[in-house]
């Protein structure tokens, strides 16, 4: 019993920390994973995390640890966050793509997150999923999240962190980091879409008897979509460089908030 009462305190720390990323994580926030699987897994990584780490810990419950969860909770949806920005990436360069081609009015709603995207978007945003899963990304993003308590134990400085600005500078720096990252992937279609408007611009002015409305809205679909067929072969690669920095961003992360554990 006494083991019972001097653990539980931890084993909530580490509960609130876990849940907390996945409200926010990708795959484990979607709609369609039910919240009793999502309590469930969060408790059963909890327990597993509090044998392998928890079990040493200490932790006074007095007022102050009202703080230490909120803390914790603070660190697992600032790590969620993390990575659905880079998530967000090819939504942000599908709603672009989008805005180009003349489906922004045709937005659809998103299962994963219950809100109203656009349809490349969605469609690219489906895609990453399905790469992301095939690749058991779900697992290194499971297994950086238990990691995490190498880099920021119980006892971390999370708060001064943010008072210092540090964490501060580095969210700042990863948004914007993915905005680029966004027009990045965009970049070709929208140049192919300005190139177009342009061309039609030109035959307004050379042959008036156009009407250019009648013929550019079609036409800008049909170069759309070609260019998006030729530019699915290089997803893949595409995905593949978004997950590696995603996953450096993380480990920029944890040292910005506590430093490398020892022996790093």
């Amino acid at each position: 019993m006494d083991a019972i009462v001097q653990g539980f305190p931890i084993f909530l720390l580490i509960f609130c920390r876990i849940t907390a990323f996945f409200v926010v994580a990708p795959v484990f926030s979607s709609q369609g994973v039910p919240g009793t699987f999502k309590i469930g897994l969060g408790f059963f990584i909890s327990f597993i995390v509090f044998l392998t780490y928890g079990i040493g810990q200490t932790m006074v419950t007095d007022v102050t640890y009202l703080i230490v969860v909120l803390r914790e909770v603070m660190i697992g949806l600032t790590i969620g966050f993390v990575v659905y920005l880079f998530f967000a990436v090819v939504q942000t360069a599908g709603s672009l793509m989008d805005l180009q081609i003349g489906f922004a009015m045709a937005n659809v709603v998103d299962p994963h997150t219950g809100a109203s995207a656009a349809l490349i978007g969605n469609f690219k945003y489906m895609l990453m999923l399905v790469v992301f899963l095939s690749m058991n990304g779900h697992h290194y993003m499971l297994t950086a999240l238990m990691d995490s308590y190498q880099w920021i134990p119980l006892s971390n400085d999370f708060f001064s962190r943010i008072m210092s600005g540090g964490v501060t500078d580095f969210l700042t720096r990863t948004v914007s980091n993915t905005f680029l990252l966004a027009l990045q992937v965009a970049a070709p279609l929208v140049v192919a879409m300005f190139l177009t408007d342009l061309g039609l611009g030109f035959l307004t002015k050379t042959a008036p008897q156009f009407n250019v409305f009648v013929i550019g809205i079609p036409l800008k679909i049909l170069i759309g979509l070609f260019l998006l067929i030729l530019l699915l072969p290089g997803m893949a690669m595409l995905f593949d460089k978004l997950f590696s920095i995603m996953f450096e961003s993380l480990e920029q992360l944890f040292g910005v908030v506590q430093g490398p554990p020892e022996g790093q």
